[in-house]
């Protein structure tokens, strides 16, 4: 059973929107709660933001029915001062339960001892928000923040950055040790479920692979530098490989699974489950022993997009953008747009192989169109830069700002440049300024979820926390100007 809101006020807890706050304490928190606070306090947008929570808590299931859950508006709270802080889950269930302002922020009053916080109930409940529902409450929320400041939306800049995805260092030989640590183990698991033999020496099995990777690490780091070096190695890792994920194929034939594309079905009665995670390993660790293969025994050039990266995160994709100390990049480029006083008011995690040129314009058109075309000046760096897209981001704003590539052209743009481009082309460093503050401060630099799912969840927690933390800033500056709190370092202009 789960409900929106406590409507009915306890003796303990003041209403939420008179909770008391330490305006004079410079931490984070104090801007996002002051911001909830704020969103509290408009009934028509907190039962907007209410209402696409509840949807997803309660996707397949009733509100009215099981025990009691966490309430609509603590998920919400929750979910705000997770990455809003840049908390861990650890973090955020100590603060859940001896942060004083947090717990009356959430309905939780002094006399309370029964809810309690385990960070895999604060982890689950988070988990069932969508991305694209965290997004319709980011934009909620810069509505709003945009009823306070009008003027914001007038001028925008924007970029990407890459955000990592939580993976260790990819090599074939670790790949393939990570991929028959899965396979081996889920064999060993069903074949015992099912009381059947071969898997008996399994934990050996893996230490021979360990054995045969660290081997092929040596070489790796020897001094004498021959082509044929880590062939052995791989020899050895390769035939290995083929024998245990044989043995996984014929276990799933035993157990009358049967290959489906990319899928498994099961011939008996019940569900393929147990199968299912086996199979999907088996097909990542032949996919990275083929690469293998391919690149070390036969000498070919693999191309990157035939590539993976990582056995327990597959959408991974290798980024080069030549920026120190980083060059080159495990995750996915995210693309953000600011506003003047802060706000993220558009973001979006680029598909594989989707460069900044390709994702401009059609952002730019459904920022325009969300924001009744109240955009007057737009500025993007070089790598946004193709005739088209100068053509047709002239078209969506007044000022349009995309430096040009090449020497002669740049030289020639800077000389017929207006006054609105020299200062749109001067205030959009402070885009960079932003992804730090998303990075530092938001989480955004490495994903600390699993899957892609939780990768673009991650995000959309991350714009939630800086969007919250702005809001706060703007309301914080409104009530008492001089308190600590409300200091920030930002320029009111963007573009």
């Amino acid at each position: 059973m789960r409900v929106a809101y406590q409507e009915q006020p306890r003796f303990d807890c003041p209403r939420v929107d008179a909770v008391p706050l330490n305006l004079n304490c410079r931490d984070e928190i104090i801007p996002i709660l002051r911001a909830l606070q704020h969103v509290y306090e408009q009934a028509p947008l907190r039962d907007e933001i209410l209402e696409l929570v509840g949807k997803d808590v309660n996707r397949d299931s009733s509100p009215d029915r099981g025990r009691e859950g966490l309430s609509y508006w603590a998920i919400t709270v929750l979910a705000a001062v997770r990455l809003g802080c840049n908390f861990d889950y650890d973090r955020l269930q100590d603060l859940a339960e001896q942060h004083r302002a947090l717990r009356l922020m959430m309905g939780i009053g002094d006399w309370d001892e029964r809810t309690d916080f385990d960070w895999r109930r604060i982890r689950d409940n988070l988990c069932l928000l969508r991305p694209r529902t965290l997004e319709k409450i980011s934009h909620l929320l810069v509505a709003a923040g945009h009823e306070l400041a009008p003027e914001a939306i007038e001028a925008v800049r924007g970029d990407t950055f890459v955000m990592e995805t939580n993976i260790h260092y990819p090599t074939e030989s670790t790949l393939i040790e990570d991929g028959l640590g899965k396979v081996v183990t889920l064999a060993a698991d069903l074949a015992g479920a099912h009381a059947l033999p071969g898997w008996r020496q399994h934990e050996h099995l893996l230490e021979n692979v360990k054995k045969i990777v660290r081997d092929i690490s040596r070489a790796s780091r020897a001094k004498n530098k021959g082509a044929d070096r880590l062939k052995p190695g791989y020899k050895r890792l390769l035939t290995l490989a083929e024998e245990l994920l044989q043995r996984a194929r014929d276990l799933l034939l035993t157990l009358r699974f049967q290959a489906r594309g990319e899928g498994i079905d099961w011939l008996g009665e019940g569900r393929a489950g147990p199968g299912e995670e086996l199979w999907h390993y088996v097909q990542l660790t032949e996919k990275v022993c083929d690469t293998a293969r391919r690149r070390v025994l036969l000498g070919e050039t693999v191309p990157n997009e035939e590539k993976i990266f990582s056995i327990f995160e597959p959408h991974t994709e290798l980024i080069k953008r030549g920026k120190q100390p980083d060059p080159i990049q495990y995750g996915h480029m995210v693309l953000v747009i600011e506003d003047a006083v802060g706000f993220i008011c558009h973001y979006e995690v680029l598909a594989n192989g989707v460069l900044d040129q390709d994702v401009l314009v059609p952002a730019m058109t459904t920022l325009q169109e969300r924001v009744g075309g109240k955009i007057k000046r737009a500025s993007f760096d070089r790598a946004f830069d193709t005739v088209e897209n100068q053509e047709k981001l002239a078209a969506l704003v007044d000022h349009p700002c995309i430096p040009v590539k090449g020497q002669n052209r740049s030289h020639k743009q800077q000389e017929e440049a207006s006054v609105e481009f020299r200062q749109a082309r001067q205030s959009h460093p402070g885009i960079e300024s932003a992804i730090g503050a998303l990075q530092a401060g938001n989480g955004q630099e490495r994903c600390r979820d699993k899957s892609k799912l939780g990768y673009e969840r991650y995000v959309a927690l991350g714009i939630l926390g800086r969007n919250l933390h702005v809001l706060g800033k703007l309301l914080l500056a409104q009530d008492d100007a001089k308190c600590e709190s409300a200091k920030s370092k930002r320029k009111n202009q963007a573009g």
